[in-house]
């Protein structure tokens, strides 16, 4: 098991909602995600794997698919004529395609997985990382650790494949507050009739893991193991946490649900989703991580950004750039 160092736990109040809002890209209550009624674009299954290394440690971002949905129904705190104009300045329009991307870390003999993608809740375009997995030449049973940034469909529906645990060796670590909210059935009765799918769907896939004894629980800021840590990053979720990685002086955070309308939230930072917990957390959270990564540099991943959701953050003016990390294939082949 990785070592767990407690940093500082102080300060961190356990954040309290009476109302859940969609917890998937376009979710409707107990259903799946609205573009998902329509037919997948294309015909074939298309993983995706993109490696790179930071300092000694290799990562690997994998493709769960993606889904359409309308940036008009989810953004809030911006208008539609700045939706327009920023979509069209980036030579895009609504629906947009958002990705689902997951993360793979090889650190030493551990095989660490970011987020483990949607599994079968939520429609026909998703699914696809174990595709993904098996196509950077690995398979579930070989994954030692997983780190959800949070408790939603998209990032924890993978850990079930039907009604069975698919990572059977794997510690799944998570944020405290994450467990005490959505896997509490006080919490989910309080919730409205419409929103207690949610929970349920938590339950059906984090609690085999917990049942299991195979759930690792911290708090606030954590050190996982040797360039590993955990940071808190709340309002999208209660228990939204951000992963930095460090490797002989190079830095990739992953980030998690900070963005998920790119085209737009670079541009207003201050523009939230409607299924942010917390809207007004959400967007300190995303300021203070857009300052930080453009300050200092360093590579950051997003969930929902355009596969492989791997680049750094720029200042320009008032405002922050994207550039996506170049894609980069000079690995050396010998044979045997």
């Amino acid at each position: 098991m990785p070592c767990i160092k407690r940093i500082d736990d102080a300060s961190r109040l356990v954040v309290l909602i009476s109302t859940l809002l969609a917890i998937a890209l376009g979710v409707e209550p107990g259903g799946h995600a609205n573009a998902q009624k329509l037919n997948p674009q294309l015909e074939k299954l298309q993983s995706g794997y993109y490696r790179l290394r930071i300092g000694d440690v290799d990562v690997i971002a994998l493709s769960d698919g993606t889904v359409p949905f309308a940036g008009y129904d989810i953004l809030r705190n911006t208008n539609q004529a700045d939706i327009d104009a920023l979509l069209s300045a980036a030579d895009a329009r609504s629906p947009l395609e958002a990705s689902m991307n997951a993360f793979l870390i090889h650190l030493g003999k551990r095989l660490i997985l970011v987020d483990a993608g949607t599994g079968d809740l939520l429609g026909p375009t998703l699914n696809k990382l174990p595709s993904s997995l098996l196509g950077a030449g690995f398979v579930p049973a070989q994954i030692t650790d997983i780190l959800l940034t949070h408790i939603h469909a998209d990032h924890s529906g993978g850990l079930m494949d039907g009604e069975r645990i698919r990572f059977p060796n794997a510690t799944v670590h998570v944020e405290k507050r994450e467990i005490d909210f959505w896997l509490s059935q006080t919490e989910m009765e309080r919730a409205p009739e419409q929103h207690k799918p949610y929970f349920q769907q938590a339950m059906k896939t984090v609690k085999p893991y917990l049942l299991s004894r195979q759930v690792r629980v911290f708090e606030g800021e954590t050190e996982l193991c040797p360039g590993l840590r955990a940071i808190p990053a709340p309002g999208h979720t209660p228990g939204h946490t951000f992963y930095s990685l460090e490797s002989k002086g190079e830095k990739l955070v992953f980030m998690g649900d900070v963005v998920h309308a790119p085209e737009v939230q670079f541009a207003e930072p201050f523009a939230s989703v409607s299924f942010d917990i917390n809207q007004t957390q959400a967007i300190k959270t995303r300021q203070a991580a857009f300052r930080d990564a453009a300050h200092n540099h360093y590579l950051v991943a997003f969930a929902h950004v355009s596969f492989p959701g791997i680049g750094r953050i720029h200042t320009e003016g008032d405002h922050y750039r994207w550039n996506a990390e170049p894609f980069v294939n000079d690995a050396v082949f010998t044979r045997p």
